[in-house]
């Protein structure tokens, strides 16, 4: 029985061409799925972010509510898959920068479920006041929306352009796993989001206001671009990691393979 060699345990570590296609698949599935589920699940809390009589069950609509949170659950599983699917392959390029992109979409499914617990919290008054009066209800009801704002604000609104933007732009950019191009969008895009949600913060002007949103354009463009880019071509087989340079550095029979 044979122990295996260092080099083979390491082949067998590295993605191989065919295991990193399937890889972006994944992974820009999963971007995809991030906008599947974040887009209708602002719509379907229309009457209850914009509607104060709401939690007084004005309009009905509690299913839409409902479906709306369980999007919005399934927005967070997307989010941590898009950092943690590919980690193992980030890290081969940049450690540092890719437990970064995992912590910043943790931090950001952190306000999201904050937010859910706010519109829960909504349905739960609405549907059993427990004898509160209307006006307490409607100002409990708007406070709750309150917080649900502010978690978006921050999480969505800010938090996105430092990981989606600078953290993973970067990490593209300097490992050319993407066309490097395009990365610009989210090393741009991504301190014009955050600047943005500052400028809201701080009164400039309103959340979801067309200023806001034309901010966030190019954000959306180098989100969109990784799910439709990592979807049908995966990432890209570019130049070796440290790891593998140093690999073949020490290893003669590699290096002449490789030449």
């Amino acid at each position: 029985m044979s122990a295996s060699s260092p080099k083979s345990s390491s082949a067998r570590g590295r993605p191989a061409e065919m295991s990193r296609r399937k890889l972006g698949t994944i992974t820009g599935l999963l971007w995809i799925a991030t906008f599947v589920t974040s887009i209708p699940a602002v719509l379907l809390y229309d009457p209850l972010l914009n509607d104060p009589n709401f939690i007084l069950g004005a309009g009905g609509g509690d299913t839409r509510i409902f479906i709306g949170a369980a999007l919005e659950l399934l927005l967070i599983i997307a989010n941590i898959g898009t950092a943690v699917v590919p980690f193992a392959l980030f890290r081969r390029y940049d450690e540092r920068l890719a437990v970064g992109f995992v912590t910043a979409r943790l931090v950001e499914c952190g306000f999201i479920a904050v937010g859910i617990v706010s519109v829960l919290a909504i349905m739960t008054l609405r549907q059993d006041p427990a004898g509160t009066s209307d006006p307490t209800l409607v100002a409990l009801g708007q406070s709750l929306v309150a917080v649900h704002d502010a978690t978006f604000l921050l999480g969505p609104g800010f938090v996105v352009g430092i990981g989606n933007g600078l953290i993973l732009g970067y990490l593209m950019y300097t490992s050319a796993l993407v066309p490097r191009r395009m990365t610009f969008f989210g090393l741009v895009g991504g301190p014009l989001v955050s600047a943005a949600g500052i400028a809201v913060m701080f009164g400039a002007y309103d959340a979801g206001s067309a200023p806001q949103f034309l901010f966030t354009i190019p954000e959306i463009i180098w989100e969109g671009f990784l799910g439709i880019y990592l979807t049908f071509k995966g990432f890209r087989m570019t130049a070796a990691t440290g790891d593998e340079s140093r690999e073949t550095a020490a290893d003669p029979t590699v290096a002449v393979a490789a030449s």
